[in-house]
């Protein structure tokens, strides 16, 4: 049976394979696609990324509609209704969050149904069968959100009983096993898709500790977010945070978020890395300076001098001893706890 008439229909797409075929399984069955992509702060590889989801989207022929979470998306990382998986992540507030976005393009645009390229039992915590249910509910679209890779699996959406999709021509796919994946787009020509690799750093223990901290003090803009990727971050007492670069790379990229009353620290005469600091006064500046110190190459000396400057210009220079790092044992920072 073919669809009754064509249909519009707005569907998340990641840039990855599953929301590659959702879209294309949906062209088939003549369905004016509209991508919508959500940069969220701490999925994706920023520019390189969202280059990647461009290529993609021209590779399916679709239109793509990309936006950043706003605010609200920190209050559900802080206090998430349905728990939080190993780490900060509250992967079933997340997808709610996102498919209700994707629901305010639907409306706006006068589409028929959204659709996400989500496998039945593919992720344990979000993509059972009851939290699947749970995020359309939630989202407020119910039946609107079709979920073709597994459609077959699950009750048929509105879009199924409307006939503006054939139910038969969906698929069944459930389970982590990426096989039927990798052939279908071996069928349909498609190249350009990301690599599952990487995924959310909310399901890292050691950055949702960072987060959690830099939250806890108010470090809460884009800035503060790229940031929590770059270098080893210290917490020094007075509650400055004192970022220090692990290669040239991190220097350099440090050295971009020389910003407001940010100054950054290296030592003089030796190799050395690039320490960022940020919400000091000059009473840190020693402190800081020890912590450069026992990570450069004159980490033996007892003591040596490092210059101090800023976005303005160069502030000076501050003798520093090693013995001064409160933290040199390296910093902990405590996590949210786990709800």
């Amino acid at each position: 049976m073919s669809p009754r008439s064509p249909a519009k229909a707005v569907g998340l797409f990641s840039g990855g394979l599953d929301s590659a075929l959702a879209v294309r399984i949906l062209q088939e069955q003549n369905v004016d696609v509209i991508a919508f992509h959500l940069r969220t702060p701490f999925v994706g590889g920023g520019a390189e990324s969202a280059a990647l989801v461009e290529k993609l989207a021209r590779e399916l022929g679709v239109e793509l509609v990309a936006e950043e979470t706003g605010p609200d998306y920190i209050d559900i990382i802080t206090n998430p209704r349905h728990g939080r998986g190993v780490a900060l992540n509250p992967c079933v507030d997340c997808h709610v969050y996102m498919v209700r976005r994707a629901r305010d393009l639907m409306l706006a645009r006068d589409a028929s149904f959204c659709f996400t390229g989500e496998v039945l039992g593919q992720r344990p915590m979000s993509q059972r069968r009851g939290q699947l249910e749970l995020v359309a509910r939630e989202a407020g679209l119910g039946g609107k959100l079709l979920r073709p890779l597994s459609a077959k699996l699950l009750l048929p959406t509105e879009a199924e009983t409307a006939g503006l999709v054939d139910r038969e021509r969906l698929l069944d796919l459930r389970g982590r096993g990426r096989k039927v994946q990798l052939a279908l787009a071996a069928e349909y020509g498609i190249t350009g898709y990301a690599s599952p690799a990487g995924g959310c750093l909310l399901t890292d223990r050691h950055f949702a500790s960072l987060l959690a901290d830099a939250l806890a003090h108010g470090e809460d803009g884009p800035d503060d977010f790229e940031l929590l990727k770059i270098g080893r971050h210290f917490r020094l007492p007075s509650g400055a945070k004192a970022i220090v670069g692990r290669n040239e790379s991190e220097n350099r990229a440090l050295e971009k978020h020389l910003k407001g009353n940010a100054v950054a620290l290296e030592v003089i005469g030796a190799g050395s890395p690039v320490t960022l600091l940020r919400g000091a006064g000059e009473d840190d500046w020693p402190e800081a300076g020890a912590l450069t110190l026992l990570y450069s190459d004159a980490r033996e000396r007892p003591e040596a001098e490092a210059r101090v400057w800023s976005a303005a210009g160069e502030l000076g220079t501050v003798t520093v001893r090693a013995g001064d790092a409160a933290p040199a044992d390296g910093w902990r920072p405590k996590a949210f706890p786990a709800k």
